[in-house]
């Protein structure tokens, strides 16, 4: 691939304009504009719009489809003259879903970091569908999820199982560690995450999922935002949760009811190579310092 066209084309896109793009790049407006029509030879068509008069570039639906790759191929690109300039080193690509990144894998990031000699790290934050996807395609060394799809090509293993706990405003009458009736929680007044199917089964099941003022979130940092109102409520993990109440005046109350708790899945490639292998176990061993992996961890 053409990577001098690869990189301006990103330049455009980020920029939204050819002449910022040459300013960013350090070059004449003319080089970015060769660059990018000699890319535009090689793919076989139009990927970026230009017209007079129009302050900032569109994209063609073959530019849009390209993009993505493009920023692939350029980290590639990166990795290759690391590689060249240092030789073999540690390398480790997570995707992980933004609930786990943000509440439960920091410490283990902390770790990896400290390691000598230091492992080339790149997260990426992805959805479920996303992340298998990732892994199975070879494009991350290793996913960490909240659900399971089945694909004949990767290996998932369970890393914890967590009790789930109702997170309110504080007042007065609640205290934490009580229990609560799911009776007397109002489901209109719910902020909603989906954990996974089993949760939603179970919750589905004691709640009327219809509410039209529910409140549907896929992010647990959220929470704050929406949860004003003593009249509010949210089924979290207790991780979420006890970190959620450090800088927020929230409680933690038991269900008098237990509903299914939220899991930690790693997936892998079911043939890594060994330089991957290398770094997964290293994952792994703070994997198991840290939390023990195969663990359900309480609530309360």
């Amino acid at each position: 691939m053409y990577f001098l066209g690869i990189e301006a084309f990103i330049a455009i896109v980020q920029t939204q304009s050819i002449s910022k793009a040459a300013n960013l790049l350090h070059l004449s407006q003319a080089t970015v504009s060769y660059r990018l029509k000699t890319l535009e030879e090689e793919m076989g068509g139009v990927l970026v719009e230009r017209k007079k008069g129009l302050k900032k570039i569109s994209l063609t639906p073959m530019g849009e489809s390209f993009f993505s790759i493009a920023e692939r191929l350029e980290a590639l690109r990166r990795e290759t003259q690391i590689l060249q300039t240092n030789g073999p080193q540690l390398a480790l690509s997570i995707s992980v879903a933004e609930s786990l990144s943000h509440f439960i894998l920091p410490p283990v990031y902390h770790r990896l970091q400290q390691y000598s000699p230091p492992i080339r790290l790149q997260i990426r934050t992805q959805h479920t569908q996303e992340a298998f996807h990732s892994i199975e395609n070879r494009e991350m060394d290793v996913a960490f999820v909240v659900r399971e799809i089945v694909s004949p090509s990767v290996t998932v293993k369970p890393v914890f199982t967590e009790d789930m706990v109702l997170l309110r405003l504080a007042a007065p009458e609640r205290q934490t560690g009580d229990s609560v009736d799911k009776k007397d929680l109002n489901p209109c007044y719910e902020i909603y995450i989906n954990l996974n199917k089993e949760f939603q089964f179970k919750h589905d099941q004691w709640w009327d999922p219809a509410c039209p003022s529910r409140i549907h979130l896929d992010n647990a940092g959220l929470l704050p935002v929406f949860l004003k109102d003593r009249q509010h409520w949210a089924i979290v993990p207790a991780s979420v949760g006890k970190q959620l109440i450090q800088s927020n005046p929230f409680v933690l109350q038991k269900l008098s009811e237990k509903i299914p708790g939220w899991r930690c899945l790693q997936v892998i490639h079911k043939f890594p190579n060994e330089s991957t292998m290398r770094s997964i176990r290293i994952l792994d061993q703070y994997l198991q310092e840290t939390f023990g992996v195969f663990q359900s961890r309480s609530a309360f």
